[in-house]
Protein backbone atom coordinates (compact mmCIF):
# COMPACT_ATOMS: atom_id res chain seq x y z
CA UNK A 1 0.00 0.00 0.00
CA UNK A 2 1.00 3.30 -0.37
CA UNK A 3 1.54 5.90 2.77
CA UNK A 4 1.17 9.29 3.68
CA UNK A 5 2.12 11.41 6.58
CA UNK A 6 -0.91 13.10 8.64
CA UNK A 7 -0.26 16.19 10.67
CA UNK A 8 0.24 14.54 13.60
CA UNK A 9 3.25 12.15 12.14
CA UNK A 10 0.95 9.44 11.62
CA UNK A 11 1.03 6.82 8.75
CA UNK A 12 -1.85 6.34 7.02
CA UNK A 13 -1.57 3.50 4.40
CA UNK A 14 -4.14 3.76 1.26
CA UNK A 15 -4.37 2.10 -2.29
CA UNK A 16 -4.84 4.31 -5.60
CA UNK A 17 -6.98 2.46 -8.65
CA UNK A 18 -8.23 3.44 -11.65
CA UNK A 19 -8.43 6.84 -14.13
CA UNK A 20 -10.67 9.71 -14.10
CA UNK A 21 -11.81 12.29 -11.35
CA UNK A 22 -10.39 11.57 -7.67
CA UNK A 23 -13.03 9.83 -5.43
CA UNK A 24 -11.92 8.87 -1.96
CA UNK A 25 -13.74 6.12 0.13
CA UNK A 26 -14.07 6.25 3.42
CA UNK A 27 -15.05 3.30 5.69
CA UNK A 28 -17.28 2.98 8.61
CA UNK A 29 -16.90 0.99 12.23
CA UNK A 30 -14.95 -1.90 11.93
CA UNK A 31 -13.25 -2.46 8.82
CA UNK A 32 -10.54 -1.06 6.85
CA UNK A 33 -10.09 -0.35 2.90
CA UNK A 34 -10.68 -3.70 2.14
CA UNK A 35 -14.52 -3.10 2.89
CA UNK A 36 -14.39 -1.36 -0.90
CA UNK A 37 -13.19 -4.09 -2.47
CA UNK A 38 -16.39 -5.18 -4.72
CA UNK A 39 -17.05 -1.26 -5.04
CA UNK A 40 -13.15 -0.39 -6.59
CA UNK A 41 -14.02 -2.19 -9.37
CA UNK A 42 -17.54 -0.96 -10.26
CA UNK A 43 -15.75 2.65 -10.16
CA UNK A 44 -12.02 2.25 -11.38
CA UNK A 45 -13.07 2.43 -15.44
CA UNK A 46 -14.54 5.91 -14.72
CA UNK A 47 -13.26 7.32 -11.59
CA UNK A 48 -9.84 6.70 -9.90
CA UNK A 49 -10.76 5.24 -6.40
CA UNK A 50 -8.81 6.15 -3.08
CA UNK A 51 -9.02 3.67 -0.33
CA UNK A 52 -7.70 3.84 2.74
CA UNK A 53 -7.13 2.23 6.69
CA UNK A 54 -8.62 4.47 9.02
CA UNK A 55 -5.92 5.54 11.78
CA UNK A 56 -5.65 1.99 14.75
CA UNK A 57 -6.75 -0.56 11.42
CA UNK A 58 -4.57 -2.82 8.94
CA UNK A 59 -1.52 -0.71 8.01
CA UNK A 60 -2.36 2.25 8.96
CA UNK A 61 -0.61 3.87 12.57
CA UNK A 62 -2.35 5.19 14.98
CA UNK A 63 -1.63 8.00 18.51
CA UNK A 64 -1.86 7.01 21.94
CA UNK A 65 -4.68 9.96 22.61
CA UNK A 66 -7.36 9.92 20.15
CA UNK A 67 -9.41 13.22 18.71
CA UNK A 68 -11.53 13.32 15.85
CA UNK A 69 -9.36 16.15 14.69
CA UNK A 70 -6.89 13.51 13.89
CA UNK A 71 -9.29 11.38 11.88
CA UNK A 72 -10.10 14.92 9.92
CA UNK A 73 -6.60 15.26 9.39
CA UNK A 74 -5.94 11.53 8.14
CA UNK A 75 -9.00 12.63 5.51
CA UNK A 76 -7.17 15.59 4.33
CA UNK A 77 -3.69 13.92 4.28
CA UNK A 78 -5.62 11.53 1.53
CA UNK A 79 -7.35 13.96 -0.02
CA UNK A 80 -4.17 15.66 -0.65
CA UNK A 81 -2.47 12.83 -2.32
CA UNK A 82 -5.38 12.71 -4.33
CA UNK A 83 -4.47 16.32 -5.74
CA UNK A 84 -5.79 18.51 -3.15
CA UNK A 85 -9.79 17.92 -3.93
CA UNK A 86 -12.13 14.73 -4.23
CA UNK A 87 -15.01 13.63 -3.68
CA UNK A 88 -15.47 11.78 -0.94
CA UNK A 89 -17.94 9.07 -0.35
CA UNK A 90 -18.42 7.77 3.51
CA UNK A 91 -20.87 5.03 5.00
CA UNK A 92 -22.05 4.31 8.77
CA UNK A 93 -20.11 5.84 11.37
CA UNK A 94 -17.32 6.82 8.50
CA UNK A 95 -20.34 9.48 7.15
CA UNK A 96 -20.39 11.20 10.13
CA UNK A 97 -17.00 11.92 10.19
CA UNK A 98 -17.06 13.32 6.63
CA UNK A 99 -19.54 14.96 7.77
CA UNK A 100 -17.18 16.87 10.71
CA UNK A 101 -14.39 17.17 7.96
CA UNK A 102 -16.65 18.50 5.77
CA UNK A 103 -17.73 21.30 8.33
CA UNK A 104 -14.44 21.56 9.46
CA UNK A 105 -13.25 22.99 5.85
CA UNK A 106 -11.85 19.55 4.32
CA UNK A 107 -11.50 19.94 0.33
CA UNK A 108 -14.23 17.88 -0.27
CA UNK A 109 -15.65 18.83 -4.32
CA UNK A 110 -18.87 16.69 -3.70
CA UNK A 111 -20.34 14.54 -0.62
CA UNK A 112 -22.04 11.54 -0.54
CA UNK A 113 -23.10 9.51 2.62
CA UNK A 114 -24.76 6.10 2.90
CA UNK A 115 -26.39 6.14 6.45
CA UNK A 116 -24.89 8.07 8.71
CA UNK A 117 -25.24 6.87 12.61
CA UNK A 118 -27.85 9.59 13.41
CA UNK A 119 -30.76 9.30 15.43
CA UNK A 120 -34.28 11.28 14.93
CA UNK A 121 -37.67 11.72 15.69
CA UNK A 122 -39.01 9.04 18.08
CA UNK A 123 -35.81 6.08 17.83
CA UNK A 124 -34.13 6.35 20.71
CA UNK A 125 -30.74 7.31 21.47
CA UNK A 126 -27.94 4.70 22.45
CA UNK A 127 -26.86 4.57 26.24
CA UNK A 128 -25.56 7.66 27.66
CA UNK A 129 -22.52 4.96 28.49
CA UNK A 130 -21.89 3.07 25.77
CA UNK A 131 -18.24 5.36 25.29
CA UNK A 132 -17.09 3.86 29.07
CA UNK A 133 -18.63 0.60 28.72
CA UNK A 134 -16.60 -0.01 25.62
CA UNK A 135 -13.43 1.41 26.96
CA UNK A 136 -14.30 -1.11 30.36
CA UNK A 137 -14.52 -3.99 28.22
CA UNK A 138 -11.56 -3.09 26.07
CA UNK A 139 -9.35 -2.14 28.89
CA UNK A 140 -10.21 -6.06 30.23
CA UNK A 141 -9.55 -7.74 26.47
CA UNK A 142 -12.98 -8.79 26.33
CA UNK A 143 -13.35 -7.54 22.47
CA UNK A 144 -16.03 -10.55 21.59
CA UNK A 145 -18.26 -8.59 24.18
CA UNK A 146 -17.03 -5.38 23.29
CA UNK A 147 -18.27 -6.22 19.43
CA UNK A 148 -21.05 -8.04 20.52
CA UNK A 149 -22.29 -4.85 22.64
CA UNK A 150 -21.42 -2.03 19.91
CA UNK A 151 -23.24 -3.79 17.52
CA UNK A 152 -26.68 -4.36 19.96
CA UNK A 153 -26.53 -1.13 21.30
CA UNK A 154 -25.70 1.11 18.39
CA UNK A 155 -26.63 -0.55 15.42
CA UNK A 156 -29.93 -2.63 17.19
CA UNK A 157 -28.77 -5.98 16.33
CA UNK A 158 -30.73 -8.43 18.04
CA UNK A 159 -28.70 -11.37 20.04
CA UNK A 160 -29.74 -13.91 17.36
CA UNK A 161 -28.24 -11.55 14.70
CA UNK A 162 -25.49 -11.12 16.29
CA UNK A 163 -24.99 -15.08 17.09
CA UNK A 164 -25.20 -15.64 13.33
CA UNK A 165 -22.53 -12.62 12.35
CA UNK A 166 -19.96 -14.40 14.98
CA UNK A 167 -19.66 -16.99 12.34
CA UNK A 168 -19.06 -15.20 9.48
CA UNK A 169 -15.82 -14.73 7.77
CA UNK A 170 -15.73 -10.81 8.98
CA UNK A 171 -16.10 -11.69 12.92
CA UNK A 172 -12.44 -12.12 12.73
CA UNK A 173 -11.67 -7.80 11.42
CA UNK A 174 -14.71 -7.17 13.87
CA UNK A 175 -12.58 -8.20 16.89
CA UNK A 176 -9.39 -7.20 15.90
CA UNK A 177 -10.70 -3.41 14.90
CA UNK A 178 -12.84 -3.61 18.49
CA UNK A 179 -10.36 -0.76 19.98
CA UNK A 180 -11.16 1.76 16.93
CA UNK A 181 -14.87 1.64 18.38
CA UNK A 182 -14.16 3.92 21.07
CA UNK A 183 -12.97 6.28 17.79
CA UNK A 184 -16.63 5.81 16.72
CA UNK A 185 -18.58 6.96 19.55
CA UNK A 186 -16.72 9.80 19.42
CA UNK A 187 -17.17 10.81 15.92
CA UNK A 188 -20.92 10.20 16.56
CA UNK A 189 -20.97 12.86 19.24
CA UNK A 190 -24.27 13.38 20.90
CA UNK A 191 -26.16 11.41 17.75
CA UNK A 192 -28.23 14.42 16.61
CA UNK A 193 -28.13 15.31 13.11
CA UNK A 194 -26.26 19.27 13.62
CA UNK A 195 -28.56 20.99 11.41
CA UNK A 196 -27.58 24.04 12.74
CA UNK A 197 -24.28 23.82 11.74
CA UNK A 198 -25.17 22.22 8.34
CA UNK A 199 -26.95 24.95 6.97
CA UNK A 200 -24.40 26.73 6.36
CA UNK A 201 -22.65 23.63 4.04
CA UNK A 202 -23.41 24.64 0.71
CA UNK A 203 -21.85 21.91 -1.28
CA UNK A 204 -23.51 19.18 -3.67
CA UNK A 205 -24.41 16.51 -0.90
CA UNK A 206 -26.10 13.28 -2.12
CA UNK A 207 -27.59 11.00 1.22
CA UNK A 208 -28.08 7.39 0.49
CA UNK A 209 -30.14 4.33 1.84
CA UNK A 210 -31.43 0.97 1.07
CA UNK A 211 -34.45 -0.02 0.59
CA UNK A 212 -34.31 -2.85 3.34
CA UNK A 213 -32.25 -0.67 5.94
CA UNK A 214 -33.36 -0.36 8.94
CA UNK A 215 -36.34 2.44 10.10
CA UNK A 216 -33.75 4.46 11.99
CA UNK A 217 -30.93 4.35 9.57
CA UNK A 218 -33.40 5.76 6.81
CA UNK A 219 -34.97 8.59 8.90
CA UNK A 220 -31.61 9.39 9.92
CA UNK A 221 -30.38 9.73 6.01
CA UNK A 222 -33.58 11.36 5.27
CA UNK A 223 -33.17 13.86 8.38
CA UNK A 224 -29.71 15.02 6.71
CA UNK A 225 -30.64 15.20 3.53
CA UNK A 226 -33.06 17.71 4.72
CA UNK A 227 -30.71 19.70 6.64
CA UNK A 228 -28.25 20.05 3.81
CA UNK A 229 -28.88 23.35 1.29
CA UNK A 230 -27.65 21.83 -1.33
CA UNK A 231 -28.42 18.12 -0.19
CA UNK A 232 -30.61 15.54 -1.58
CA UNK A 233 -31.72 11.97 -0.99
CA UNK A 234 -31.72 8.73 -3.06
CA UNK A 235 -33.33 5.48 -1.82
CA UNK A 236 -31.49 2.67 -3.76
CA UNK A 237 -32.00 -1.38 -4.27
CA UNK A 238 -30.11 -2.93 -1.07
CA UNK A 239 -29.95 -4.84 2.20
CA UNK A 240 -29.74 -4.30 5.40
CA UNK A 241 -27.25 -1.18 5.77
CA UNK A 242 -26.03 -2.05 2.33
CA UNK A 243 -26.31 -0.72 -1.69
CA UNK A 244 -25.97 -3.42 -4.11
CA UNK A 245 -22.29 -3.17 -5.07
CA UNK A 246 -23.15 -1.98 -9.47
CA UNK A 247 -26.59 0.51 -8.75
CA UNK A 248 -23.59 2.40 -5.88
CA UNK A 249 -21.24 2.07 -8.53
CA UNK A 250 -23.08 3.54 -11.22
CA UNK A 251 -24.37 6.17 -8.82
CA UNK A 252 -21.31 7.11 -7.50
CA UNK A 253 -19.62 7.54 -11.18
CA UNK A 254 -22.64 10.06 -12.34
CA UNK A 255 -22.63 12.01 -8.97
CA UNK A 256 -18.95 12.36 -9.38
CA UNK A 257 -18.74 13.20 -13.00
CA UNK A 258 -22.13 15.31 -13.47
Amino acid sequence: MRKVVSRDGTTIAYEKAGEGPPIVLLNGSFRDHTIFDALVPELSPHLTTYVYDRRGRGESGDSPEYAVQREIEDLEAVIEAAGGSAVVFAGSSGANLAVEAALAGAPIRKLALHEPFYRVGDFPMPPWNVAKTLRVLLSEERRTEAVEYFLGCLLGLTPDTVAEWRKGPIWAMNEANAHTLVYDTAICGDYKVPADRLAGYRTEALVLNSDHTSAWLRAAALATADALPNGRSLELPGSWHRIDMDVLGRTLVEFTTT
